[in-house]
């Protein structure tokens, strides 16, 4: 049974970012001591420290890298509004989301940053390459505009097995902070109530548990 054909496996646990944050010497080169995370799904989060923003993102295992650790990339100094902070908290979910469906995330480490590709497993090609500069030296590209290329790639995989909680969780906390009418603090709690959603009815895929979730269904 190949990857797509089946239910892909979790690679990170929930909290694995906090568990496994940025090497002491990105933190002190950057200043980033003491960051939040605003998302942390499947490897895979973004970090905010006062007008900071940057993506995160701990590579996928491989045997030849055993201590690869969680690299970071398009790095934003100066947020000027609160819909920047929430662009890389949709982001990051959406590369989550997309990572749990099947893709991969190929870090390319450049200094103290790494350029993320994000992998096509059906084909092997890049589908969307995350830069690894200074988000206001890029020209324009930003979190925003990534989150709509990214946005529009399908899921590489099947909907999770509802019995592997722990996916399945994962992909609807996904759902839930690309929402634009969902805040961060509320996310985790819908995730769960439409965890049990799905649970409860096998026929419900993760979208359609979600908007149950709020509608209080």
């Amino acid at each position: 049974m190949t990857e797509l054909e089946g239910t892909p496996a979790a690679p990170f646990a929930s909290g694995y970012l906090a568990a496994h944050p940025l090497p002491p010497g990105i933190v002190g080169a950057l200043s980033l001591g003491g960051y939040q995370l605003l998302a942390d799904i499947a490897g895979v989060g973004a970090g905010r420290l006062g007008s900071q923003a940057f993506l995160l993102v701990a590579p996928d295992p491989d045997p030849s890298l055993p201590d690869a650790g969680t690299q970071i990339s398009l790095h934003h100094r100066r947020l000027r509004s609160e819909t920047e902070a929430l662009a890389f908290t949709q982001l990051a979910a959406q590369l989550a989301y997309l990572r749990l469906s099947g893709y991969r995330l190929a870090p390319v480490r450049r200094g103290l940053r790494s350029q993320i590709n994000l992998v096509d497993p059906a084909t092997g090609a890049i589908a969307v390459t995350i830069p690894d500069k200074h988000a206001g030296m890029l020209g324009g590209t930003s979190a925003s505009r990534l989150l709509s290329s990214v946005g529009a790639l399908p899921p590489a995989g099947p909907t999770p097995d509802a019995q592997n909680a722990e996916l399945l969780r994962q992909v609807l906390l996904a759902l839930a902070l690309r929402d634009e009418s969902v805040g961060g603090a509320e996310a985790p709690a819908l995730a769960d109530r439409a965890l049990e959603l799905s649970r409860a009815d096998a026929a419900l895929d993760p979208p359609a548990a979600l908007e149950a979730a709020k509608g209080g269904g």
